[in-house]
């Protein structure tokens, strides 16, 4: 017994060995699953390093030019939300600067602006925001509506303290309930800090299915996995070649983890609430997970470039459904349930709720139980998924010393009665 776990160990360093030196012979492959890995994620955080937007240039179209307009004025400018690009004499004016691209967005002061407000009737501000960008819609309006509801109190505030408020009175009666709102979790709001540790982890799975993929469209393309075929076909063969190359894909992205998951998150001050056992705990089911998924699906290419098409195919489909663009609660249930064929769609909530909410295992046992389950599917296909490649390259090198012998034997008789004439 012990000699079979020790042959057994000896196959899986010779099979470790000869996929990890594949990898480094393939500049493709060393390009997917090392080079992309460091340059998308930098990329994507130095893109998002601003979080939130902020100073949007706005052009503002003041058609009441009083005292009161402009103190509207100064109080748009002190949102940080808004920059004032300009101040135009009319609205068309305002819309041609718009149109080409010299702000984001329109507020409107209307005509006796200061009249209404010391007659005690009401004036509408207009804001016009760009609809087709949601980011800069949302912050436009905000910072137009906090400028707005700023000055509104403090007109009807000075209104009360004539009728004989106090200034405490009057605030109290502006405002009888105070709200305190508070951010948990990602305090700034900002867009990097959401989408980025999910990004991150689409990442990982696609480079790695990606180079998977490439390794064995190569070899199905040179028949470099013969060596494997009478190893496979014995009881119990497949184990080795299948922890070889497991090991060695395990082993560069260990490194990329590292740099990915701890370094890029301290560099960029992504969450990181929770602890880094739970993230390791997590993150060896997934790259497991993954990477028998890889192996399975790299039989079928039977080219390297076949497993790029595919899976830059699937990648916009895994980023939609793993419910980073769009929740996973507005997708459809049986939609999304197919998305978890995809450890991704797994790994992403989890992963997110451990580094930014700081919960531990227990409050993520459900996903971590689900990447288990998978991580054993997964192994499996790729178990039988070895077995049929190495049995079909049996039938096909049978096949193929059949048809030389055949057209050896062709020739020899071929040859005789040249050489008896």
């Amino acid at each position: 017994m012990f000699g079979k776990i020790h042959k057994g160990i000896e196959m899986t360093g010779r099979f470790y060995r000869e996929e990890f030196r594949d990898i480094r012979r393939d500049s493709g492959a060393i390009l997917i699953l090392v080079g992309a890995l460091m340059i998308y994620p930098i990329i994507y955080s130095i893109a998002y390093k601003n979080e939130v937007v902020r100073e949007l240039k706005t052009t503002i179209v003041d058609l009441d030019r009083t005292t009161t307009s402009h103190q509207l004025i100064k109080m748009l400018e002190v949102a940080e939300q808004i920059e004032i690009d300009r101040v135009a004499n009319s609205l068309d004016e305002a819309k041609n600067n718009f149109f080409e691209g010299n702000s984001g967005g329109i507020v409107v002061i209307p005509q006796q602006f200061e009249k209404d407000i010391l007659n005690g009737k009401q004036s509408n501000v207009s804001v016009f925001a760009d609809g087709s960008y949601f980011l800069i819609y949302r912050q436009l309006i905000a910072g137009s509506v906090k400028a707005v509801g700023t000055f509104s109190a403090g007109v009807e505030i000075k209104k009360l303290m004539m009728e004989g408020k106090t200034y405490d009175q009057a605030l109290e009666m502006r405002d009888p309930l105070e709200t305190d709102m508070h951010f948990w979790f990602n305090p700034s709001s900002g867009y990097g800090s959401f989408v980025m540790p999910g990004i991150i982890i689409i990442i990982l799975q696609q480079t790695l299915l990606i180079g998977i993929g490439m390794l064995g469209g190569t070899a199905s393309e040179k028949n470099r996995d013969s060596f494997m075929v009478p190893v496979a076909l014995k009881k119990g063969g497949v184990l080795p070649i299948l922890f070889g190359k497991t090991l060695s894909y395990l082993t560069v992205y260990a490194v990329n983890c590292v740099i990915t998951m701890i370094w890029l998150h301290s560099w960029f001050n992504y969450p990181n609430l929770g602890s880094y056992l739970s993230v390791l705990m997590l993150t060896i089911p997934f790259l497991l997970s993954v990477i028998f998924m890889g192996i399975t699906l790299s039989v079928l290419f039977k080219r390297r470039e076949s497993s790029i098409m595919f899976m830059v195919f699937l990648s916009p489909i895994v980023v939609f459904l793993s419910g980073i663009s769009w929740p996973a609660s507005s997708i459809p249930t049986v939609v999304y349930k197919l998305a978890h064929l995809f450890p991704s769609t797994i790994m992403i909530p989890a992963y997110q709720r451990v580094r930014a909410m700081g919960v531990g295992m227990h409050e993520i046992r459900h996903e971590y139980f689900l990447l288990l389950l998978q991580m054993g599917f997964y192994f499996c296909t790729a178990v039988v998924a070895l077995y049929f490649s190495a049995k079909h390259n049996t039938n096909f090198s049978e096949q193929a010393s059949e048809k030389a012998q055949h057209s050896a034997s062709s020739n020899q008789s071929k040859r005789i009665p040249t050489d008896l004439y």
